[in-house]
């Protein structure tokens, strides 16, 4: 047995703690966590930008799988910080250690925690970083995050001091890294997906106008290169995210407002005043996708925060309050207060663009995907308030703002009758003794270890009626066709008597709204005759619980009897056959002795109607007794491609059925055939 003392208690040093618990820092060691490891480098450059110092990224995929970030800013400093060790190796050797603390050297930046390099190289083999400063290039290399250099015979020499590779005009400066990702930490067979690390970059142009991004990948045959910027900003993310008809133009609002904080200086906690600066580019389009991309300072938020909550708030608000104000659209529905606009409402065909510049922004997590500082939320709201009304007032064109308030009032019609609709289905579909189908004969007790049997047609209902235990046996007859659920849109399937008394029936309702909770029946069992004609309703009803009902299947509720096909009695006991096969090996069986094959009387049954009550119940109703088949979703996606089969062969459709035998039937002469 284990003890828990002080020795349980460990101590992670240095990088350890990255190393151990990866997802903190770079969200998993899936394909998302390793592509973090670039976005670390190139969200590093791109703050250099931001500042203002850097007018180049250029990011390099090579062979080997390393990838190169480099970038023409100041340069990470190479002095000695703490007498032994130089700034550029506490840099990539601390957490949360960097100049992005105190508004020193970035006002704002996209990172604030200060371990995104030093993660880097706790989840890499090897990370190589090389500074432009002062005339000079200075190299300092890692291996499994020791600091140390590459003698000239290859051989690592481990140690703090910075390698002298080279000289450069005194005034060019940069940085370089490049990485190894230790293939020991991530999951196996990953590689940097070029299309991502091409997306991510043409994004980041758009947050500092002017910058240009260069890709290069040199692990095909044939080196590539593509360079990514953008004069516009927002506005140009904007229409690049933009498809189909355009409902009115790119809408730019930006606004300044400061906000106060408690944050630690010098170990106590003071209050400060930060500025924050809002950019917003915003189009709406004939379509019906929202597509919103957020950033705070130059990183991406693809979980929103704080801003984006501010920006749907105010968009909403000035929607409802200005846009549609004393709309006619509306007229009707606002006499039962349903003429507001939702979100959904006023952001279907909406392509925006919103940023929020401020110092020591609060993430929620190292992978820095969703803001958490709360006062941008209203900063946000104000700006998008102020401005989009200001633009429907007096700053957009007059046609424009029309179109936007044709199209949302739109959306609010169509969504008010698309819920009515709705309701009217489930209110016919209500569970009530009155709502039940009239040829529905229930059982007394519901739940678990209750049966809905669902037989085919009205000559089997008899004898299954007759034979259940109507304690908690319900039996539902099928007395029409089953609609192909496959095939059939959702009105024709809603409207398909059959599938409504299913449904009403089971009473957990259909499609997206089904719930297995609500359901009146803990089995499902379908009863169809052991034929062609059988097989296809099993098919369909199977189909049609697929498609609509599928939670049914998924928890294991749905089977399916296994009626004979012969039968025959032994003197003072019946034996049944559910197959030819099984028939012959019977009849093997019973003739030892003196009894002769021709003297057992098989009788085929032809269906479900012809057994009587007993045999009916013994052989597909009593538990003990009776042989069910549980239906997968396997066995449900089978069904639905035989019920495709059977529409080709037996449906009305001729032109259909030859097509299909002529493609099938490559041992005949086509010319022949008379089809």
């Amino acid at each position: 047995m284990s003890t828990y003392d002080e020795k349980s208690i460990q101590l992670l040093e240095g990088l350890d703690a990255v190393r151990k618990r990866p997802g903190m820092y770079i969200g998993g060691t899936g394909p998302e966590g390793l592509h973090h490891l670039v976005w670390e480098l190139i969200d590093n450059a791109v703050d250099e930008a931001a500042a203002g110092h850097a007018t180049l990224v250029v990011v390099t995929l090579h062979k080997d799988g390393s990838v190169e970030v480099a970038d023409n800013g100041r340069g990470i400093p190479t002095g000695r910080k703490d007498g032994a060790r130089t700034a550029l190796e506490i840099v990539f050797t601390e957490l949360h250690a960097g100049g992005k603390f105190g508004g020193g050297a970035y006002s704002s930046s996209g990172g604030l925690h200060g371990v995104g390099a030093s993660v880097v190289n706790a989840l890499s083999s090897k990370l190589v970083a090389e500074v432009d400063r002062d005339g000079t290039t200075q190299r300092l290399t890692f291996v499994h995050r020791v600091p140390g250099r590459v003698d000239a015979k290859g051989r690592f020499v481990a140690g703090s001091k910075l390698e002298q590779v080279g000289k450069v005009p005194a005034k060019r400066t940069g940085t370089r890294v490049r990485f190894w990702p230790d293939l020991e930490i991530f999951d196996p067979g990953l590689t940097i997906d070029a299309e991502e690390v091409r997306a991510h970059c043409a994004q980041v142009c758009y947050l500092v106008p002017g910058l240009v991004v260069r890709l290069v990948d040199r692990r095909g045959s044939k080196a590539t290169e593509e360079d990514f910027s953008a004069s516009g900003g927002l506005s140009d993310l904007v229409a690049a995210l933009s498809s189909g008809a355009a409902v009115t133009d790119i809408v730019t609002l930006q606004g300044t407002a400061t906000f106060e904080e408690k944050v630690p200086v010098e170990g106590k906690m003071t209050l400060v005043e930060r500025p924050c600066t809002v950019d917003v580019a915003l189009r709406w389009t004939a379509g019906y996708d929202t597509v919103v991309r957020s950033f705070v300072n130059t990183i991406p938020t693809t979980e929103g925060g704080t801003h984006v909550a501010g920006f749907d708030r105010a968009l909403t608000k000035v929607t409802n309050d200005v846009l549609l104000a004393g709309t006619k659209k509306l007229a009707k529905l606002a006499k039962s207060g349903q003429d507001r606009a939702e979100k959904s409402d006023v952001q279907e065909g909406l392509v925006a663009a919103v940023k929020v510049t401020f110092p020591e922004p609060q993430f929620k997590g190292q992978t820095k995907q969703e803001l958490g500082t709360p006062p941008v939320q209203s900063i946000v709201y104000e700006v998008v308030r102020d401005g989009l009304t200001n633009w429907i007032d007096s700053g957009g064109k007059r046609a424009h703002v029309t179109a936007l308030r044709d199209k949302v009032a739109q959306a609010v019609v169509n969504r008010v009758t698309a819920k009515a609709s709705l309701d009217a289905r489930r209110k016919a579909s209500a569970l009530s003794s009155a709502g039940m189908p009239d040829k529905l004969a229930d059982c007394r007790r519901h739940g678990e270890d209750s049966e809905l049997l669902i037989v085919e047609g009205d000559s089997a209902a008899g004898p299954a009626k007759a034979g259940r235990n109507a304690e908690y046996m319900a039996v539902l007859p099928l007395r029409g066709k089953v609609v192909n659920a496959g095939k059939s849109t959702l009105k024709q399937v809603v409207e398909n008597a059959e599938a409504q008394a299913l449904f009403a029936a089971i009473g957990a309702g259909s499609g997206a709204d089904f719930k297995l909770a609500d359901a009146r029946y803990g089995r499902i069992i379908i009863l169809c005759d052991a034929d062609v004609d059988g097989s296809h309703i099993r098919c369909l009803l199977l189909t049609l619980i697929y498609t609509y009902m599928r939670p049914l299947l998924e928890d294991g509720r749905v089977f399916a009897a296994q009626p004979p096909l012969y039968t025959v009695k032994v003197g003072d006991r019946t034996v049944h056959a559910f197959s030819e096969e099984e028939k012959l090996r019977l009849t093997d069986e019973l003739t030892t002795g003196n009894r002769k094959a021709e003297n057992l009387q098989w009788v085929r049954f032809k269906g479900l109607g012809e057994m009587d009550v007993e045999e009916l119940a013994v052989t597909c109703l009593d538990p003990a007794t009776r042989i069910l088949k549980r239906m997968t979703m396997d066995d449900a996606a089978a069904a639905a491609q035989a019920a495709e089969l059977f529409e080709t062969l037996m449906g009305s459709d001729v032109a259909r059925r030859r097509a299909y035998l002529l493609e099938h039937s490559p041992q005949f002469d086509a010319a022949s055939l008379d089809v």
